[in-house]
């Protein structure tokens, strides 16, 4: 197959993906496929900017990435950095090289790759692309719109608020909220712009820095406990894996900078408590309509009760990332999984 790793865009996460992306790219290669690594943002750029057979020339047109840093990429000088300053996401060539792929793997995370939006515009276009749809995107990107739909179909969830900046307080008492509390984006991957709030004294440094980030953020009671994620493939679960940093919390630095953190799969946990987490990850899927693929991240608190944090639509595929430690429980080893997933998504999507 020809096949297009779609990477970067302009999100908080964009040098994550383009880890992903690489490792993507090259188990592709190696299944025998024509491969192009391409980011989505800055796109393809040749002197006479004919495409024609571009899959001959995959390795001279592929990206090639370095290692992830451990800080958020600087945005602004991504976006000064583009050739053709255009206001538009798709950098140049980037629909018409999807257009000749016979589907395209998404490797994008974050806000460009996650909401829904580059979906939709492959919908209209008759891209193929792997993943879950446009409108099952949206809502798992969203915090407060995944936590209601999660809410509903009866998965507990941990109890906050949101806030928009426009309507933005700073008193702890006007919110009615206790401490200890944690601030996020809304819509944010990664752990990027993520506060534990220990000191009411620290909470508007935590809204200054969550807005930084984005215009809406969740607020929710923190819940001390040990941090878990549970994949699923086709509607079924894959093992539990936990995570427990070494320092700190899981945020950004622990989650890309190998050996911050200890990951055990299968998770070490009594049968009934890993049942409940297979099964609650199964009911988001359903709930949201992730047909696909996805992983869901929980937490346990010291009671072994169980809330279920977030859904991610394109999990990480990185050297540390977490979905493919799962799918190696099960005997998948990292190629088999990439090729699984893109057929997964053409039997679910488009053998209608």
């Amino acid at each position: 197959m020809d096949i297009i790793v779609l990477a970067g865009g302009i999100s908080t996460e964009r040098d994550v993906s383009f880890k992903t992306g690489e490792m993507v790219a090259n188990a592709l290669r190696g299944n025998g496929h024509r491969v192009i690594l391409l980011d989505a943002f800055m796109g393809y750029l040749d002197e006479e900017c004919e495409l024609g057979d571009v899959f001959s020339k995959a390795g001279e047109i592929s990206l090639k990435v370095g290692d992830i840093p451990e800080v958020a990429p600087d945005l602004a000088a991504v976006k000064a950095s583009r050739h053709d300053q255009s206001p538009r996401f798709f950098g140049p060539n980037v629909l018409q090289m999807c257009a000749k792929a016979d589907i395209v793997f998404m490797a994008l995370h974050g806000e460009n790759g996650e909401n829904g939006e580059v979906q939709a515009t492959f919908d209209m276009f008759g891209i193929r692309y792997t993943g879950s749809d446009y409108l099952s995107s949206a809502i798992a990107m969203n915090k407060r719109m995944a936590k209601a739909v999660m809410a509903a179909a009866g998965v507990p969830v941990v109890s906050g608020i949101t806030m928009l900046k426009e309507n933005r307080c700073d008193d702890l008492g006007k919110l009615k909220m206790e401490l200890p509390l944690i601030v996020k984006p809304c819509c944010g991957g990664s752990s990027i712009g993520c506060t534990i709030v220990r000191e009411e004294k620290d909470f508007s440094a935590a809204l200054d820095e969550g807005f930084k980030w984005e215009n809406e953020l969740v607020i929710e009671r923190f819940v001390k406990g040990r941090e878990f994620s549970v994949g699923v493939m086709e509607g079924r679960a894959l093992p539990v894996i936990e995570i427990a940093p070494k320092v700190g919390f899981y945020d950004y630095k622990n989650k890309y900078k190998a050996g911050s953190a200890v990951e055990t799969c299968p998770a070490l946990l009594p049968e009934d408590i890993t049942a409940k987490m297979q099964r609650y990850a199964e009911m988001v899927t359903e709930a949201i309509g992730l047909d696909t693929y996805a992983r869901m991240d929980m937490l346990l608190d010291e009671q072994n009760n169980i809330y279920c944090m977030e859904a991610n639509t394109l999990p990480g595929m990185t050297p540390t990332s977490l979905l493919p430690q799962e799918a190696a429980v099960v005997g998948m080893d990292f190629a088999t999984l990439v090729e699984k997933i893109i057929e997964i998504s053409i039997e679910k999507r488009y053998k209608r």
